[in-house]
């Protein structure tokens, strides 16, 4: 369907690939993976035909239909969310906008009758054969599955948040049913449910899908192909993220293997030389041993992934009791999002706060934090408790100007730059990326400078708000491994499945129709207990 020959691309000092081939075959669910600036952005624009290789051939049919959602959106306002998301649909779209004028000048019943009457019939035609008379139908079952409400469905999109916007244009892109669809990190700004329903959505998908996701648990799932950009090339791999981790890992220690023996020959024969090239007798041997090194090919160094770690400071001892909730309401307007509840967080416990959408996850989260006043009730903190709240907002905190180091600095000026240097690390910030200026940093990347000051003021209790939305599987895998070690208290809410599973060993799940319940088990058991984790129906495509 789509071939990459030899392609090469580099901007400015910067080579992103080298004589790279690769091809994507009709109805393959491919992941594109590699590290930050490895080009992954570079080859969607290269498929969409935004951008062109610097040499080499991108082969693509000419009638190909393309659905490209990435993170920039754009500034959506002026229509409905339902009428945006038909917008979207494409030619059936179109043809509707149409069928509706032509519906008007049959009604005016003007000069140009019969040839309005004729255009009228091929365009119904048309819109028929696409299933244009049940593209409403179908754009609202994509939109509940991204979490809107009937209620929401003719409200302004231009009221919504960015996040929400985001789910009305990867709304847009699913109902236009694309031959293929490139997916730029989709799950970005979805919760568990909506990141289900789509996982679903694209497992049931007829045509080509191409994604990058840092959800472990999607690429698993749905992919049966991954191609990964790396130092220049890219390679692909027939199986799930699992077995590309697998297959690398067998590769690196094949590569490692193979360069340790021949560094033992290599070391064997120098010694062999060095020791007999004075002597006469050994001329010869030496002789021909030098000739023998300098036809050999040189197996490079292998790559090796290292993952930096950080030793945080273990937190003081809290109270037993760490939160209390006692009769807590909160309502917006007339919605009552939370009614007489009361809960106690115990030291030590890790919660998992989980639930629909609007039924109040967040806003639990920042009444524990002390940020949202309830209207009635209380939640206060235990004795000796020091907080740590990670939100989305918590990026706003961060001062444009200044570089990674020196926000790191800011928040700690008595650690040393060695201290400070391996904080950055732990969070992906290696070698010159710690003097990058907050401005010029992605979401992501404001993100791990949030979370790496939080971390380092070892606060006993941590309250996180989707604490992995953008961070990538190395970083996300770093991070849960610090919180897995962490001994103070822990309650959040995620839509990372694999750091659910890791971290959780309670689960309060929360609910706009009924009462919330607790369930005193990690990720795994509440799944088990409730089914929950598997959509409850067929998505149709």
């Amino acid at each position: 369907m789509i071939a990459f020959s030899d392609v090469c691309k580099q901007y400015g000092g910067q080579i992103l690939f080298v004589d790279a081939s690769f091809q994507i075959n009709p109805g393959e669910r491919i992941g594109l993976v590699g590290p930050n600036g490895a080009g992954k952005s570079t080859i969607f624009r290269m498929i969409a035909g935004d951008e062109e290789p610097d040499d080499g051939v991108i082969e693509r049919p000419r009638r190909l239909s393309l659905g490209f959602f990435r993170q920039d959106v754009g500034d959506l306002k002026g229509r409905s969310i339902l009428a945006e998301t038909v917008a979207g649909a494409g030619e059936v779209a179109e043809l509707g906008v149409e069928l509706a004028d032509l519906t008007a000048r049959l009604e005016a019943a003007g000069d140009d009758l019969d040839d309005v009457v004729m255009r009228f019939g091929e365009v119904q035609a048309r819109y028929q054969d696409l299933g244009g008379y049940e593209l409403e139908a179908r754009a609202q079952t994509i939109l509940h599955g991204l979490g809107f409400v009937d209620a929401q469905m003719h409200n302004d999109v231009g009221t919504l948040s960015g996040g929400w916007k985001m789910r009305v244009a990867l709304a847009r892109i699913l109902l236009s049913r694309p031959d293929v669809l490139l997916l730029d990190e989709p799950t970005n700004y979805l919760d568990l449910e909506s990141i289900l329903w789509l996982e679903q959505f694209l497992r049931d998908y007829p045509g080509t899908v191409v994604m990058t996701c840092h959800d472990k648990d999607i690429m698993n799932r749905v992919v049966g192909k991954i191609v990964e950009i790396d130092g220049g090339e890219i390679r692909a791999f027939t199986g799930n993220y699992d077995f590309y981790e697998k297959a690398r890992a067998e590769e690196a220690a094949r590569r490692e293997a193979e360069f340790s023996r021949q560094q033992a020959m290599l070391a064997k024969e120098s010694r062999f030389i060095e020791r007999f090239k004075a002597q006469a007798a050994k001329a010869a041997q030496v002789q021909s041993r030098i000739k023998k090194l300098d036809k050999i090919e040189k197996v490079e160094p292998p790559k090796r992934l290292v993952e930096k770690r950080y030793e945080f400071r273990p937190p003081a001892r809290s109270g037993d009791d760490v939160v209390k909730v006692v009769g807590l309401r909160k309502a917006y307007g007339s919605r009552v999002v939370h009614d007489k509840l009361s809960l106690t967080v115990q030291r030590g416990e890790r919660w998992a706060v989980m639930g629909e959408n609007g039924a109040g996850k967040s806003t639990l989260l920042k009444m524990m934090a002390g940020v949202l006043e309830p209207d009635a009730g209380s939640a206060s903190l235990g004795a000796a408790v020091s907080l740590g709240y990670y939100a989305q907002h918590t990026m706003d905190g961060l001062t444009g100007d200044r570089s990674v180091l020196d926000e790191l600095a800011a928040h700690a000026p008595a650690a040393n730059q060695g201290t400070l240097r391996n904080l950055a690390g732990a969070f992906g910030f290696h070698d010159d990326d710690v003097q990058k200026p907050i401005r010029v940093l992605s979401g992501g990347e404001r993100a791990r400078v949030a979370l790496a000051k939080l971390l380092y003021d070892a606060p006993n209790l941590l309250i996180l708000d989707e604490p992995t939305n953008h961070l990538d599987i190395v970083t996300k895998r770093g991070l849960m491994k610090a919180l897995d070690e962490y001994t103070g208290t822990l309650i959040f809410v995620s839509h990372d499945r694999q750091f659910l599973r890791s971290l959780a060993n309670r689960v309060l799940e929360l609910s706009i129709a009924a009462p919330p319940h607790l369930y005193p088990g990690t990720y795994d058991e509440y799944v088990s207990s409730t089914g929950r984790e598997a959509p409850g129906m067929r998505v149709e495509v």
